[in-house]
């Protein structure tokens, strides 16, 4: 492959595919989910978004 004459993309209208949110939880229920999240040996963030994508996948049906 030749990459001298490559030129470097330039995407001005991507937007990122997520969006930040800010979310009070209680400090006993947080605790909960570091600890289950430990457990399956994920970040806890991510697995707030896999229970919550679980969920409204099975109640969109």
């Amino acid at each position: 492959m030749d990459w001298t004459e490559a030129k470097r993309a330039v995407l001005p209208n991507l937007k990122p595919s997520t969006q930040s949110i800010s979310i009070r939880l209680p400090v006993d229920l947080l605790e909960q989910i570091k600890v289950e999240a430990s457990r399956r040996d994920v970040p806890h963030q991510s697995l707030i978004k896999i229970w919550l994508s679980e969920h409204a996948r099975k109640n969109a049906a």
